[in-house]
């Protein structure tokens, strides 16, 4: 059984990539994860805010006796909400990447232009095989447009790719107007790939204390179908890689993502779940499904269930769609 597959340019010896999360925050935990099968790892997210958080403790520093701004260093989150500061990252992916034999990819998580240039630079000076930007934001202005968030987006893509050598992966939420133009706008900026898609995490409002919660639920099998309808309706209308994040618990979940059109199937909420060693199992039912269905090997699959050779993707969604109001009615009927 073949299950090799190419992720942005980088030949892997299985579809499965750890994603960034708590896992690859230690030396040890890329190692384990890459002897429990992981063809590479997402390294976990240096954030823009630690970013900007190092530069103003400097300028801080140094303009202490003029000036000074120490108010202003209250906007960012703490610095102990954050395991290291951006050397310290710099230092893991490094002694990472010189340990483990698969691909290692870092990972920056804001909006902004500012630092990403420099630091996904010395990303790649440390030895990350790849640079993943996650797109984290969540546009609250009404005077700006659509459009405005959206070009910010592909500026960002134009920059980092025009600073590396690596290839880029963007990842993406699915709040947009028109999903497919924009992925089409950040293939022309140089993105190598798209990952879909990204988790937004919700806040909870606590009525007793009159705060606001943030909340972490793990992601379930039944998140899987938003990544799923895009990634089929983008295989074959745009060169460039896919890779599937959300909603992985099984090894059902892979086989529909690479049968929908994924290079790569990405997951966090099941090793979190299950600890590391359970790729292999992943990895065992993929390989089981497809003896069963004799696909031999993961290029054969990929993408036999996406809409490439539909004329009109929408026409096929809306017709499922109404099927689908046609079906519940008929046994709600039944049931009355």
């Amino acid at each position: 059984m073949n299950l090799t597959t190419k992720y942005m340019g980088l030949e892997l010896k299985n579809p499965i990539v750890a994603s960034a999360g708590p896992l690859s925050e230690t030396v040890d935990g890329v190692r384990r994860l890459e002897e429990a099968g992981a063809a590479a790892v997402v390294m976990f997210s240096l954030f823009e805010e630690q970013l900007q958080m190092d530069a103003a403790s400097l300028e801080w520093q140094l303009t202490s006796n003029t000036e000074s701004f120490a108010e202003a260093l209250t906007y960012f989150p703490q610095l102990s909400d954050y395991r290291v500061g951006p050397e310290q990252y710099l230092e893991i992916l490094h002694a990472a990447a010189q340990q483990v034999q698969i691909p290692v990819i870092g990972s920056l998580n804001g909006i902004s232009a500012a630092g990403w240039v420099e630091y996904a630079k010395k990303m790649q000076e440390a030895g990350a095989r790849g640079i993943e930007l996650n797109l984290y934001y969540l546009p609250t202005d009404p005077k700006r447009s659509a459009l405005a968030v959206e070009k910010h987006k592909v500026e960002i893509v134009r920059q980092v790719k025009a600073a590396v050598t690596v290839p880029v992966a963007v990842k993406l939420s699915p709040f947009f107007t028109s999903l497919a133009s924009l992925a089409r706008k950040l293939k022309r900026a140089g993105a190598d790939a798209l990952v879909l898609f990204n988790r937004f995490y919700q806040p909870d409002f606590d009525i007793e204390d009159l705060t606001v919660s943030p909340t972490l639920h793990l992601s379930t099998a039944d998140e899987i179908r938003v990544p799923l309808r895009w990634i089929a309706i983008l295989r074959g209308q745009l060169r460039l890689s896919l890779a599937a994040t959300t909603g992985v618990q099984t090894s059902t979940e892979v086989v529909k993502y690479l049968l929908a059109g994924a290079d790569v199937v990405m997951t966090t909420s099941a090793l979190l779940r299950h600890g590391p060693g359970y790729i292999a199992t992943l990895l065992s039912g993929l390989e089981q499904w497809m003896a069963a269905k004799e696909y031999r090997s993961v290029k054969q699959m990929r993408g036999a269930m996406n809409l490439k050779n539909v004329a009109d993707p929408t026409a096929f969604e809306r017709a499922n769609y109404i099927k689908i109001l046609e079906k519940y009615k008929n046994e709600y009927s039944l049931k009355a």
